[in-house]
């Protein structure tokens, strides 16, 4: 039932999102409407885009900063956990960050576009498919990979596949709505990571890499699509480095 009322409050999240999409200038939606082969078919167009700078600089920038707050994650963990007010506060993210309501609110926006007639919509819908099946692979697969223990005594902790899933989801909206829809969403995330750490499920370092990854999935399924008149991606610098930002007039 919790996951089925969070499904409801992202559908509704989404419509209004769409709405407030409409008065955003650039360039049109894609109106091709896609099928349901094509959320696997075009699977591997979309992991030919993975290899590139931006993409490892994000994953590098992830996997660096998990890594300088690695001594702090046991401390962190604790204090979340054993805090009873975040536990009231944060009680809805481990429904709304699950993998399920995720999935779920995928494929139902990719099924109300195509029932619907209305291919921008279905096109969305397709690309937070894909991105969660990206993001689903590549967290998972790091999980077997490092088999770090969680906190509580559990399993497979590193990355967190809450906040991958759910970043992954904003993305692809923030990207092809754009940020009226990416600042609550990218809020939002943040409220799932944090209620990982109090769930005693996850370590700060955990939510960092799955903040990585989805980012990248979502990014890489959107390339090409929507308005992007605002854009934020990390820098290298020689000694450092740092967060450009880019904007595009009409």
């Amino acid at each position: 039932m919790t996951s089925l009322r969070a499904l409801t409050v992202a559908l509704a999240l989404a419509g209004s999102a769409a709405a407030a999409s409409a008065q955003t200038t650039g360039p049109p939606l894609a109106t091709a409407m896609p099928s349901w082969a094509s959320l696997i078919r075009d699977l591997p167009r979309d992991l030919g885009r993975l290899p590139s700078r931006t993409n490892a600089l994000w994953l590098g920038g992830a996997g660096g900063l998990a890594w300088a707050v690695h001594p702090e994650d046991a401390t962190l963990t604790r204090r979340a956990a054993g805090s009873h007010a975040l536990d009231v506060t944060l009680r809805a993210g481990a429904a709304l960050g699950s993998g399920g309501t995720q999935a779920g609110f995928a494929l139902a926006v990719f099924t109300a576009g195509r029932l619907s007639g209305h291919a921008a919509t279905a096109s969305i819908g397709a690309d937070l498919v894909r991105a969660q099946i990206i993001t689903g692979a590549l967290t998972q697969g790091l999980k077997r990979a490092v088999n770090r223990p969680r906190p509580n005594g559990g399993r497979l902790s590193f990355p967190s596949g809450h906040t991958s899933a759910t970043i992954a989801t904003v993305t692809v909206l923030q990207r092809r709505l754009g940020w009226r829809v990416g600042v609550p969403g990218y809020a939002l995330t943040a409220y799932v990571a944090a209620s990982r750490l109090q769930d005693n499920q996850h370590y700060l370092s955990d939510v960092i890499m799955g903040a990585g990854l989805g980012l990248v999935s979502g990014r890489i399924v959107t390339l090409g699509h929507g308005p992007h008149g605002f854009s934020v991606a990390p820098l290298a610098l020689r000694g450092g480095g740092g967060i450009g930002f880019t904007t595009a007039w009409p």
